[in-house]
């Protein structure tokens, strides 16, 4: 496992944990401004839904770095050694394919629109483009950790 890949993983891990405890706090206030004090906050809500994009898009690529997706094998337990090499290097391949086009190029198009319309989000008043801008960085990730994948297979 290259150096650079442990690093990025180690950033990643620590940052999903942020998101997630900064989401946890979020919801917690949410509860507690609303049944305590009667007087729900304002951005909870909003703050809570662009954290959980975060977390979903960044964790994909976390996961796919760390190998642990979600994987249906049936195919390749019953294949030769071989054979099951070519699949993964097909399915990996698949997954980069899909990535560059969906997330990365998909995703950028998404944060350039936003930011020349000048979007920004209700209660924030935060760019849009911020919000965005995890999906093609989690696209590149995943690109980054599939050909790792591929060159020390």
């Amino acid at each position: 496992m290259s150096s650079i890949k442990t690093k990025i993983d180690a950033v990643l891990g620590k940052i999903l944990v942020v998101i997630m405890g900064t989401m946890v706090i979020n919801v917690l206030w949410q509860v507690f401004t609303r049944f305590v004090l009667g007087n729900p906050s304002s951005f909870t809500d909003e703050l809570a839904r662009f954290l959980m994009i975060w977390l979903g898009v960044l964790g994909a690529a976390y996961v796919s770095g760390k190998n642990m997706h979600v994987a249906i094998d049936l195919l390749p337990s019953r294949a030769n050694k071989k054979r099951q090499v070519r699949m993964r290097t097909t399915v990996d391949l698949l997954i980069i394919l899909f990535a560059f086009a969906a997330l990365v190029v998909g995703g950028l198009r998404l944060v350039y629109i936003s930011y020349i319309l000048g979007q920004h989000s209700p209660a924030l008043q935060i760019p849009m483009a911020l919000v965005y801008i995890t999906i093609p960085i989690s696209g590149m990730l995943i690109i980054y950790f599939k050909i790792d994948k591929l060159i020390h297979r």
